[in-house]
């Protein structure tokens, strides 16, 4: 099946494999969003339900086996079963359906295990991981393009594929199908936040306040929504809306047990201070994002610059200290570390982060 307006497959494959890591390549306010990679925060999305059928036939029925694996998270099973039968039925849309589904599962139950070994002292999901998710997504719509040749797809489809492409960093056309399954169902509240996000992602901050906005229509009170659309009239420049979207995701989380609260609000108000050069009142919020999200780089690296614009060395030193350590691999953070250590004295320290930033980015350090 093919899109009249392109004559393409249903789901082209995708142009590029954009930065899985937190250096994609965006304006500045990207980085608020890329503070756990892209394809992480896309597969620990709620999936959606398994595939409805269109119709019933004796082949659906086959399937019932392949559906009870994935509601049993065995996906391998699910995957071996479903390629088996594929085998004997190559123009089962149902199946094909399935595997991509499957296959995005995968990509979903890896990704919960970096976030658990994260909360363990895991440091970034690794390389292996971040291959294995672009794999899958790419096979994901390998399938679904598939499927379509079959049956036409329906909205919980879409969502997939719109996924696949978030992970693949290809925010444009995760928005086009995010889009088309959002006609087709309206009343999705997450569909609508994670257009928001690929709108945001693509610079597009009215249409994406528009789609987080809509998300808090039908999902009142719903945190990630109203901190996302902070980050939007942030990017629009905002700034006392953006503070006020913060501010009220942070009181919804008032009553929030410890295992419920997000970091997200109390770092992106902290962080908006810190711009604002309020480096006090940003370490506030920027404390209580380290109490809640501890294993976040990027919310150590923060508290370190404001502790260090406030001439409070040895609180930047740790702080920054604990970054590098959360994200050895990050050049800024060995800088930011040795600067730190310069201004305090310790110059043999600071030599040897600045070499170490300097051999990241691939230059010689200054002496």
């Amino acid at each position: 099946m093919a899109d009249a307006s392109t004559s393409r497959p249903v789901f082209p494959w995708p142009r590029g494999f954009a930065s899985l890591l937190r250096s994609l390549p965006a304006p500045v306010l990207l980085a608020h969003l890329c503070a756990v990679p892209v394809w992480v925060l896309a597969a620990r999305a709620n999936p959606p339900h398994l595939p409805q059928n269109a119709s019933p036939s004796s082949q659906v029925i086959e399937l019932d086996p392949a559906k009870l694996l994935v509601q049993r998270g065995q996906l391998q099973e699910a995957q071996t079963w479903l390629r088996d039968f594929l085998s004997r039925h190559p123009d089962s849309a149902e199946a094909h359906y399935l595997l991509g589904y499957v296959l995005f599962r995968q990509i979903q139950q890896g990704a919960s295990t970096a976030g658990d070994a994260q909360a363990a002292q895991f440091k970034d999901p690794n390389a292996a991981l971040a291959q294995m998710a672009k794999t899958n997504a790419e096979a994901s719509l390998a399938e679904y393009t598939a499927g379509a040749r079959y049956r036409k797809p329906n909205a919980a489809d879409l969502r997939v594929v719109a996924f696949d492409y978030v992970i693949l960093g290809d925010y444009v056309d995760a928005d086009k199908w995010l889009t088309r399954a959002l006609e087709w169902n309206p009343q999705d509240s997450e569909g609508w936040y994670y257009l928001g996000r690929a709108k945001y992602n693509e610079n597009r901050f009215d249409e994406a306040v528009q789609a987080f906005q809509q998300c808090l229509r039908l999902d009142p009170k719903n945190v990630k929504a109203k901190d996302n659309l902070g980050l939007s009239f942030e990017g629009l420049g905002r700034l006392e809306d953006a503070t006020s979207a913060y501010r009220q995701a942070i009181a919804w989380q008032a009553e929030a047990t410890p295992a419920k609260l997000s970091a997200g609000p109390f770092e992106d108000l902290g962080s908006l201070l810190l711009d604002e050069n309020n480096p006090q009142d940003a370490i506030t919020y920027l404390l209580r994002a380290s109490e809640i999200s501890p294993q976040e780089s990027r919310v150590h690296e923060k508290l370190g610059k404001a502790y260090s614009e406030l001439s409070r060395l040895p609180e930047a030193q740790r702080e920054l200290e604990k970054a590098v350590e959360l994200s050895p691999q990050n050049p800024r953070l060995h800088f930011m570390l040795g600067q730190v250590y310069r201004k305090e004295g310790l110059i043999e320290k600071a030599k040897a982060e600045l070499a170490r930033s300097a051999a990241l980015n691939g230059t010689r350090s200054v002496p």
